[in-house]
């Protein structure tokens, strides 16, 4: 205990030099441990981008691009679903809800989903927070449109701006839809999911644009107009994809496999979980990197100690060789650098700790409200103990090298005069 005494009072001695490797080692700490947060975080939220569904069916294809197209508005369908086939699925006894979706419009480069209003109750993300309308309301007139919160903010929307909606991903004269023009009654509150980023009309709405349309073109020589598409039958003929929610989580695989085996027509049914595992690992390896990054800081952190240890230890050599002198063995010399190291290096972690939490505190409304990533303020996992623990481990070794060399000094070398 009194060596560790001797210890604290050296660092006092030495407190503003002490200071400035703590604060280093506790940037580095605080990066670490932020990092691996915001990773495991950024992770579940990427798996919770859709939650509450059980099944994702489209057109037979495979997992992660029948995911992309219907959750993440990447690429296009192979083909659709019929209607009919669609009305058959959801009938099904162990079906509880569903909610169809049509793709394959956009409005300047953003895509345009068709669907009906159980979308904007049905559709859970982010460990199963519902989507909220922050402006206006839900469509109920045919050519209405609610719209997500990155529309509203990159193109500058407001309620009541009339949109135009253009057939497939590229916005150009020839294909927009200008004789049908929507009008915005809702914007979303931000989510961090690709909701952001979706025009959202209804399925009535989809058919409507497209009446005297076929295979991608306007009909030559017809026309029909906002107000006669109204008197007509809007009933969807073909769907992109569709949501599915089951009465019971046992019957998943049931459903699944009976949608797989569809006699009607070619389907998939994915389970949103899997597939958007698997997307993570083809697209996750980033992650990584940015925690080998973070593991160089805390390494270039121990090593500014190490400097500061090596340059204080010969600046201190006639000290080392008094407390000889007067007593002290080589392992009391030792046990003080390394004492010294210790509280330099828990010092650093514990304020690196509090650093951490006060950022995620100040910081969690922002990163949600901007990147929909949703940070906990628990303890910590049992991962992050680990990388604490190894942190506090590389600072006791790297304690130990200047440690050893106060161990190897003779009381001689201390005493002697140097020219």
């Amino acid at each position: 205990m009194a060596t560790f005494s001797l210890a604290w009072k050296s660092l006092l001695n030495r407190r503003f030099t002490a200071m400035l490797t703590v604060v280093s080692i506790a940037l580095s700490v605080t990066l670490l441990v932020g990092v691996e947060r915001l990773r495991t975080e950024a992770r579940t939220s990427f798996a919770n981008t859709l939650s509450g569904t059980d099944l994702i069916v489209g057109a037979r294809s495979g997992p992660v691009q029948l995911l992309l197209y219907t959750v993440f508005r990447i690429g296009d369908a192979t083909n659709n679903i019929s209607w009919k086939s669609y009305q058959e699925i959801a009938a099904h006894p162990k079906v509880a809800w569903s909610v169809p979706i049509s793709l394959g419009d956009s409005h300047r480069g953003f895509r345009v989903l068709g669907t009906t209003t159980a979308y904007f109750d049905r559709y859970r993300y982010a460990r199963d927070r519902q989507l909220v309308i922050a402006q206006g309301q839900r469509f109920a007139d045919l050519y209405d449109a609610v719209i997500g919160a990155e529309v509203a903010e990159k193109l500058g929307y407001k309620i009541g701006d009339p949109i135009v909606v253009a057939h497939g991903a590229s916005d150009v004269s020839f294909a927009r839809h200008d004789d049908k023009p929507f009008r915005v009654v809702g914007i979303l509150t931000r989510t961090g999911t690709p909701v952001d980023r979706t025009v959202h009309v209804s399925l009535e709405a989809i058919e409507a644009i497209h009446v005297d349309w076929q295979s991608g073109a306007p009909i030559a020589g017809v026309s029909i107009s906002a107000e006669q598409t109204r008197a007509m039958d809007l009933t969807p003929k073909v769907i992109t994809a569709a949501l599915f929610g089951l009465k019971s989580k046992v019957a998943t695989f049931q459903v699944q496999r009976f949608i797989n085996e569809y006699p009607q027509e070619a389907l998939s049914a994915i389970l949103p979980g899997v597939a958007l595992s698997q997307l993570w690992d083809l697209i996750g390896i980033a992650e990584n990197a940015l925690l080998i990054v973070s593991a160089f800081v805390v390494v270039v952190g121990l090593f500014g100690m190490l400097t500061t240890l090596l340059t204080s230890l010969n600046e201190r050599r006639r000290e080392m060789a008094i407390l000889r002198s007067v007593g002290a063995r080589p392992g009391h010399v030792f046990a003080l650098i390394m004492g010294e190291a210790g509280f330099l290096t828990l010092f650093g972690v514990l304020l690196g700790l509090a650093l951490l939490y006060l950022l995620l505190l100040a910081g969690q409304p922002i990163i949600e409200s901007r990147f929909g990533i949703f940070i906990t303020i628990d303890g910590l996992s049992p991962y992050e103990w680990i990388l604490l623990v190894a942190v506090v481990g590389a600072g006791f070794l790297v304690g130990g090298i200047p440690s050893y060399r106060a161990y190897k000094l003779s009381l001689a070398d201390g005493l002697s005069v140097r020219v």
